[in-house]
């Protein structure tokens, strides 16, 4: 069985182990794992699963993470193990998400691979994604380091649910980052999901004074998500917290996994949430999972210029580098390398 010893944990003198890599700070029993299913307790000491051990690797077009703001038309290795330390209903990976290390297919990835398998597919990043990377959070950061160290940007693709010391640890590594933020109810995030919303606000801060890039994917799970209170607060908390210049990603739900019973959310209610995050001062407002013409592209909030044009994953900037060249406005981003 290959592990490597976790990072974060307590061992008791019980023999059981306390990890404190997130806010579940789970309590795991001798050859058990914690809600994560990637890091067991043996002998009293906690191990990761997860390590070098890949289920999933592709070359990604950036903005399919989705990240138009960073590097856009760039490509990125995306790679993912086994885990994650939410519970959502309406998961889109699950078969790789809600299952250990141990069930699934995988080959064994150690970071300098990452790197070299990188540089060899043409990548400039890497991305951590598919999954919940921060469930091997000491596996990202190695990969992430030796990434650094090469030249090579590394992006983070994440629900933000983590405890301050090991976020602080892996951050000076992260270039950008998407934070799923599912609801800005606590009871929805309970609900949906099996945790709390004020631990991904704390992320979501400490990102921000860490310089990372972020941008943010709200999902609108009709009669769950998409009501105006919930939208509007969160648009404000994001206003307050400096966030107007950084891109919120509104995307369609898909019936999937165990909210199968639930429509597809409707055209207009994306469109009605992009108007009211207008309105509350977010500058650059997407629409994610649809076909709807203008849903994807950049203008400058400004001026009104047309700056990037997407369809699908085709990008088109031509010689722009993050100054409008209409009105000479600097458009928040990291454009080029």
């Amino acid at each position: 069985m290959r592990m490597k010893e976790a990072a974060y944990y307590i061992s008791n003198p019980d023999g059981t182990v306390v990890c404190t890599l997130c806010p579940h700070r789970c309590k795991i029993d001798e050859a058990k794992c914690g809600r994560c299913r990637s890091r067991m307790n043996r002998g009293g000491h906690l191990y990761s699963l997860a390590y070098a051990r890949i289920c999933a690797m592709h070359a990604d077009p950036m903005e399919k993470k989705p990240l138009f703001h960073f590097l856009p038309g760039a490509t990125c290795f995306s790679i993912a193990s086994a885990g994650c330390n939410l519970s959502c209903l309406n998961c889109q990976n699950w078969s790789v998400s809600q299952v250990s290390p141990m069930e699934i297919p995988s080959q064994t990835l150690l970071p300098e691979d990452c790197v070299r398998l990188a540089k060899k597919y043409g990548c400039r990043a890497v991305a951590y994604t598919y999954t919940e990377p921060l469930t091997y959070l000491e596996y990202v950061r190695d990969c992430a380091s030796a990434c650094q160290e090469a030249g090579v940007k590394n992006v983070l693709v994440t629900a933000g649910y983590v405890n301050e010391v090991p976020l602080r640890d892996l951050l000076p590594f992260i270039d950008a980052v998407n934070i799923d933020l599912k609801s800005f109810s606590d009871e929805v995030y309970r609900k949906v999901s099996r945790v709390r919303l004020q631990p991904i606000l704390d992320t979501l801060l400490a990102m921000r004074d860490a310089g990372v890039w972020i941008e943010i994917t709200r999902l609108l799970i009709p009669g769950i998500s998409d009501g105006e209170e919930d939208i509007r607060a969160m648009c404000h908390w994001l206003m307050e917290h400096g966030f107007a210049d950084n891109p919120l990603h509104i995307s369609r739900f898909f019936p999937r996994y165990k909210l199968q019973d639930i429509d597809a959310t409707p055209l207009s209610a994306l469109l009605s949430a992009r108007r009211m995050a207008q309105e509350e001062g977010m500058r650059f407002v997407y629409i994610g999972n649809t076909s709807l013409a203008d849903a994807e592209n950049t203008y400058c909030p400004k001026c009104g210029s047309l700056l990037v044009k997407r369809e699908g994953y085709a990008v088109s900037s031509g010689s722009f580098s993050g100054i409008c060249p209409a009105c000479g406005a600097d458009i928040a981003g990291v454009w080029t390398f």
